[in-house]
């Protein structure tokens, strides 16, 4: 350092400055030498920090698919994220990898995995120059790099997040040349190809030929090509099948590179970018194809807050992701009666599908007795629906895309739906307020403001009322006017079929298909042998277990099990068929004005009806008689939730699922398949309630068992009870009414008003079975009860799946099993057998001399009798290994 001084030559006078230089070099040395030991340090806690070895850079790990497995241990269904198929280098074309390099990294083979004159270009460029198409600055090696190990979240304020964004970059300049030494030039090409996600499912170039264009990578041609490599820069924003527009702006971009790099020539650029981009061949993998996929899907929904909920996370932390941590899932489901309940319920809904096309022929069910109200309802839920169609949204995006964006960057993302729109017009053609459109739920009150703004810029509402103007005009057009080939459903062998249609008309098909439900369960271990939420998952996705509908006459043995055990009322006991009400102050019923329910038939004889035959013929009136003895409905509502159907539950909107009503006990609320057969296997299982549950346990990708599924069980019905009740669901398939199988079965039907809904819930001793059927808007019914009966739209399904499982010996359904023996005082409870199959009509007409008869009849005897059968079939149960 003294000979550094020695070039300055100082006299007395500048002693001063000769100080001050000397600092000055002095803090310069200070900061040099505390930079290098910075960056040794910065240095040194990356090389601690994750950053992959050599070894691990050339076995890249990839995310691990869970699998879904069957009671027998057979896989059925897959969660991935990666549904890729790896292809080498040599098999891309020249065009692609060409196109590949030109538009993301024209200097690939120029630099060892950092471009330092890019980064340069893009500092220069974007930050001083706000030249937003200045490039990127990443190379293909870097952007690999990312792939392979993803950046962590950045937390904590703007410094912190500022250092660690830096830190991440010096990372990923690291790997990136890790990555160079450790494969060649055209591995990493076919890497980042490969590991690339296209979305929509497609994971690497192959998956992306196949799930756009429905070829093979090869195959592509050069707009193709351009298309899925302009997705590169932001797949979520340039996805062809959401943003058409978008995408081929990109697309065209890309064909620009295209051009300066020598791959095609101008006039092929000018044509091309000409080119709407094709989507017809668009086809993404889905869960609808396979046994159980309305099952499958549902199970999806469930797993994602299965583990925040129960608390379960990884060893290291975090919580688990079924697409990437390789898990085992057993459910409870039995493939072999998923096959034989799906083939019943498509079966007998054919059937029901074609009476209905014959009932309404010629007729317009979303006109049909609808006064001015329901018209305007119809026609809002049928405008929804079409609204919500992929054909209409890519309809909408071209339109209103452009300018959407440009308001939404103005306006902090205000929402800016259809309903909005129309919102906001009826604000400046003075028919409505801010406030009564806050009020009637169309705008949200946080963002009045921000559309008042809108409003009063004459640019954007300008251009906005124009797009949407242009867009309800072409709606029209394309979707009311003119007619398209397409592939629809139909109950043929493929499940669908094509035809010509405007695409207004396919919703309106659709929507007037009939869907149903089925669930089976075993009610001893609350395991669901078989889920079926739909007639066919490709065409129809809303699931019909999980959904809840208005119950009907289901919910009557309920208030018949609670009558008998609570109130004491004899199964033997007769009552009038006549008309009952219940006025306000009856009782605790706590109601406004006087409820007087009709029979379903709207008729009622006067006959005299013990509860087995108010059960098996289901008359309202029975039922209504039974809760005025009763004097609230509170008794019932309890059973219910000591049956899993909750007393307490609430809507959104306060509403009690079940309500306090007297209603109820003609099935006024709505609930789902799974309430409803969890209810069921209370009577099916000796007066115990099981919860239906389809997860047995979920191992991780060790074998470690990280959740086990255990049902709620709890005792609702006394036995002694319950055994009357499985006599009196046993008498309702009885006899006249019986389903001509070997196993024991129980049930009862249910319908609603108008025939929306038909039901039918049977309980065997080893499986519980309920299926519905209707339409997803009320108003695809039947029109007279004959047609819309639970009887006739419902219980076949069950029927037929009973007897495919009796026929089938895959399903290893046992035939012989019996219900549980019905304890001591049995007997004396239902010693009226001799009246249960005899109609009240011929009952009234019976001659003096047979009435006398009856008088004479020997209960004792008759109390003996019964036991000797009873007693037989067990000993016959022993012998041969049934289960009760």
């Amino acid at each position: 350092m003294a000979d550094i001084f020695k070039e300055f030559s100082f006299t007395d006078e500048d002693r001063p400055k000769r100080r001050r230089w000397k600092w000055i070099l002095i803090a310069l040395w200070v900061m040099t030498l505390s930079f290098f030991l910075g960056f040794l340090f910065f240095m040194l806690s990356l090389s601690n920090d994750d950053i992959p070895t050599f070894q691990e850079l050339e076995n890249p790990t990839y995310d691990l698919a869970s699998v879904v497995y069957d009671e027998n241990g057979t896989s059925f269904g897959k969660y991935y994220i990666e549904n890729r198929e790896n292809v080498p280098f040599e098999a891309l074309s020249p065009q692609l990898v060409g196109s590949l390099i030109s538009t993301e990294d024209a200097r690939f083979y120029n630099h060892a995995g950092i471009d330092l004159r890019a980064l340069f270009r893009v500092g220069f460029k974007t930050i001083l120059l706000s030249d937003d198409e200045s490039g990127g600055g990443s190379t293909i090696t870097q952007q690999l790099a990312k792939l392979l190990y993803s950046r962590p979240r950045l937390s904590g304020g703007f410094l912190k997040k500022t250092m660690g964004l830096v830190k991440i970059k010096f990372k990923e300049w690291i790997i990136s040349a890790k990555l160079e030494k450790s494969y060649t030039k055209e591995e990493i090409l076919a890497m980042y190809l490969n590991k690339f996600e296209f979305i929509n499912g497609a994971h690497g170039i192959q998956a992306a030929a196949e799930t756009y264009f429905n070829k093979n990578h090869e195959e592509l041609n050069d707009e193709e090509i351009a298309t899925l490599i302009g997705m590169l820069k932001n797949p979520s924003l340039y996805n062809p099948k959401r943003f058409p527009q978008k995408a081929k702006n990109r697309r065209n971009a890309v064909l620009m590179r295209m051009e300066s790099g020598g791959l095609i020539s101008k006039s092929a650029l000018d044509s091309l970018s000409q080119i709407e981009i094709d989507m017809s061949n668009f086809k993404r993998e889905t869960q609808s194809e396979g046994l159980a996929p309305y099952f499958r899907s549902e199970l999806t929904k469930y797993l994602r807050n299965l583990f925040k909920r129960e608390g379960i996370e990884k060893a290291e932390g975090g919580e688990y992701n079924i697409y990437k941590d390789g898990l085992k899932i057993y459910t409870t489901i039995d493939l072999n009666y998923q096959k034989l309940a799906e083939e019943a319920l498509v079966e007998h809904m054919e059937w029901n599908q074609k009476r209905y096309w014959r009932v309404w022929k010629g007729m317009n069910p979303w006109t049909f007795e609808a006064d001015s109200l329901q018209l305007e309802i119809r026609k809002d839920i049928l405008s929804r629906r079409v609204k919500s169609s992929d054909r209409y949204l890519n309809l909408r995006d071209k339109y209103l895309s452009s300018i959407s964006d440009e308001i939404r960057s103005e306006y902090k993302n205000i929402p800016l739906s259809d309903n909005v729109i129309k919102a906001l017009l009826r604000i400046e053609n003075k028919r409505s307020s801010f406030k009564a459109q806050v009020n009637a739920k169309k705008l949200k009150d946080e963002h009045v403001s921000d559309y008042k703004a809108l409003l009063k810029n004459e640019n954007l509402w300008s251009n906005l009322k124009k797009g949407f103007t242009d867009l309800e005009s072409a709606f029209e057009d394309e979707f009311k006017k003119s007619k398209v080939k397409m592939m629809v459903f139909d109950y043929n062998e493929n499940k669908e079929k094509e035809v010509e249609m405007t695409p207004f008309d396919s919703v309106k098909y659709h929507n007037q298909h009939l869907q149903s439900g089925l669930l089976a369960v075993e009610p001893q271990t609350g395991y669901i042998k078989a889920w079926v939420g739909g007639v066919n998952h490709k065409y129809f996705k809303y699931d019909h277990v999980n959904s809840r509908r208005q119950v009907g006459s289901t919910i009557k043995p309920f208030v018949y099990a609670t009558a008998i055990s609570l109130q004491g009322i004899s199964p033997c006991q007769q009552f009038e068929d006549i008309q009952y009400s219940i006025a306000p102050g009856d009782g605790n019923f706590n109601l406004n004005e006087q409820w007087s329910p009709a029979n379903a038939d709207e008729n009622f004889t006067g006959n005299m009806y013990n509860l087995w035959q108010g059960l098996l013929y289901s008359k309202n009136s029975i039922t209504v008689r039974l809760i005025k003895e009763m004097g609230n409905v509170d008794v019932i509502r309890e059973l219910l939730n000591n049956a899993g159907i909750s007393n307490t539950e609430r809507y959104d909107n306060g509403r009690l699922v079940v309500p306090r009503v007297p209603s109820i006990s003609l099935g006024a609320m709505d609930l789902s398949l799974v309430e409803m057969t969890g209810a069921y296997t209370v009577f099916a299982n000796n007066g115990n309630y099981t919860e239906p549950i389809f997860i047995k346990r979920i191992e991780d990708k060790n074998g470690k068992v990280i959740y086990t599924g255990v049902p709620e069980t709890k005792p609702a019905l006394n036995p002694m009870y319950n055994a009357v009740m499985v006599e009196m669901l046993r008498n309702n398939v009885g006899s006249g009414f019986g389903m001509g199988l070997k196993t024991p079965i129980g049930g009862k039907t249910g319908t609603t008003n108008d025939y929306a809904d038909g039901w039918f819930m049977g309980i065997t001793p080893e499986l519980v079975i309920g299926t519905w059927v209707g339409g997803d808007d009320k108003w695809i019914r039947f029109l007279t009860l004959d047609d819309g009966q639970g009887f006739v739209m419902a219980r076949p399904i069950v029927q037929e799946f009973l007897k495919k499982l009796e026929k089938d010996t895959l399903a290893t359904f046992n035939t012989n099993a019996k219900f549980a023996k019905p304890p001591r005082g049995f007997y004396e409870l239902v010693d009226c057998d001799r009246y249960k199959q005899i109609k009240p009509e011929e009952e009234q007409a019976q001659t003096l001399e047979e009435k006398i008869e009856l008088d004479q009849f020997d209960e004792d005897e008759f109390e003996e009798e019964l036991l000797e059968e009873f007693e037989e079939e067990f000993e016959e149960e022993e012998e041969e290994g049934g289960g009760g």
